[in-house]
């Protein structure tokens, strides 16, 4: 029971850090899902084909690429982290409910489960924001030398 003890004591004095990690394995996340889709383009393309609106499935394609490599990065340093989150928000929403629910939670090549994670994680981040070790904080602090 001792380490349970030490393990708690531990989690509440690095909270922050351990938000902070979470936020930057997020951004780097969603910055390889970035990488994945340019080098996947046909297979995003056919899964937006099968989608809701066929009729938008380049334009869109090319839209979560690009928006999952720059928001990625700018989650993973904290920069603009809340206009980042927002952005990938309706992408994630879309996978979620356009994408993946539609296959069925058991289909094969079904992400239902690693969009929902990654939903919820958007969502905590946009309402906490980026944390105390990152560039939104570091920008936003004021020299006291007045």
């Amino acid at each position: 029971m001792k380490i349970f003890y030490q393990i708690d004591h531990w989690t509440e004095k690095h909270h922050p850090v351990m938000l902070d990690l979470l936020r930057v394995v997020l951004g780097i996340t969603i910055f390889l899902k970035g990488l994945y889709f340019i080098s996947h383009t046909e297979e995003l393309q056919h899964i937006l084909a099968n989608s809701a609106f066929p009729w938008l499935s380049f334009a869109v394609a090319h839209y979560v690429a690009m928006v999952h490599l720059a928001g990625g990065i700018l989650i993973a340093i904290g920069l603009f982290t809340r206009k980042a989150v927002a952005m990938q928000i309706p992408i994630l929403l879309g996978a979620v409910f356009l994408v993946n629910v539609p296959k069925g939670f058991f289909a094969e090549g079904n992400d239902l489960a690693f969009s929902i994670v990654v939903l919820s994680l958007l969502c905590f981040y946009f309402v906490y924001g980026p944390g105390y070790r990152s560039a939104d904080h570091s920008l936003n602090e004021q020299p006291d030398n007045y």
